[in-house]
């Protein structure tokens, strides 16, 4: 009778109770990616039974979970690196890269500061110490202080990469791990500048528009990035072993159906469908 009892009330735990039972998934990454892909991971669930976790910590870090195992899937906001893609064939892990997004890369400085527009060499300069007054690029006399990310992140290697001629940053640049912390720095310095994705755009800073050919100057905003004007535009990948594809392909599938890139937008980013 006992084993019947308990038999009867593990059906009804599995029928009445599914989530026991849910999918799950680990998705870790990109500081840049983490607002639109909690939006994405919210609807998910709603809709279907799964349990997802989603963590930031940079491109860098979440390359590193899916090769150790702790994560299923990687939020990336650059290429896989060549040392990277070595490590994965070690494992034998065939990773697939989609690209579900493409982001505004956001030059920000405090709100006080009467500048409106950087070009790319001014920026380098800025970002490798060699300008280090305001008044050098037509601004205020104010020490400028140089907010970056630590180089796990994507953003930092694509800023390096695509703005500063990959030299190095100032050395007295403060290094932060996310990138709320770089928007939370500038608000709170007046000789502040910064660089976070377009999503973290917010009226306590100011971003600034850019130009490569010194005379174009772009605006950071999703019109601009969807005309493909915006100079310091990046796509934004999502990373899994092909293994186990039959268990992430539908979160996937979700993040580019016609729902899904509706919520890239909600945040500013650029759908890819």
């Amino acid at each position: 009778m006992l084993t019947n009892q308990i038999f009867y009330t593990f059906l009804l735990c599995f029928f009445l109770a599914p989530s026991i039972f849910s999918q799950t998934l680990r998705v870790k990454g990109s500081d840049t990616m983490l607002p639109m892909m909690q939006l994405q991971v919210e609807a998910y669930v709603k809709k279907m039974n799964a349990n997802i976790t989603t963590t930031g910590g940079g491109s860098g870090n979440g390359i590193t979970s899916l090769l150790d195992g702790t994560a299923d899937i990687a939020m990336s906001s650059r290429d896989v690196k060549l040392g990277e893609k070595l490590k994965f064939e070690e494992k034998k892990l065939d990773i697939v890269t989609e690209k579900i997004a493409v982001d505004a890369l956001s030059i920000i400085v405090h709100p006080n500061n009467p500048i409106q527009k950087l070009t790319r060499e001014q920026l380098e300069d800025i970002f490798t110490g060699k300008i280090t007054n305001w008044k050098e690029v037509g601004g205020q006399d104010q020490k400028i202080t140089v907010y970056t990310r630590e180089s796990s992140s994507g953003t930092f290697e694509f800023m390096k990469e695509h703005v500063m001629n990959k030299k190095e940053f100032a050395k007295d640049a403060i290094s932060t791990a996310a990138s709320a912390q770089i928007v939370h720095g500038v608000s709170k310095n007046e000789g502040a500048i910064g660089y976070v994705g377009l999503a973290y755009v917010e009226n306590i800073i100011k971003a600034i528009s850019v130009s490569y050919n010194g005379k174009d100057f772009i605006f950071p905003n999703f019109n601009n990035a969807h005309k493909g004007i915006y100079p310091i535009a990046r796509p934004l990948f999502l990373l899994y072993d092909k293994s186990q594809e039959k268990k992430i392909a539908p979160f996937i599938e979700f993040v580019l159906s016609s729902y899904g890139q509706k919520l890239v937008t909600h945040k500013g980013y650029v759908p890819v469908n």
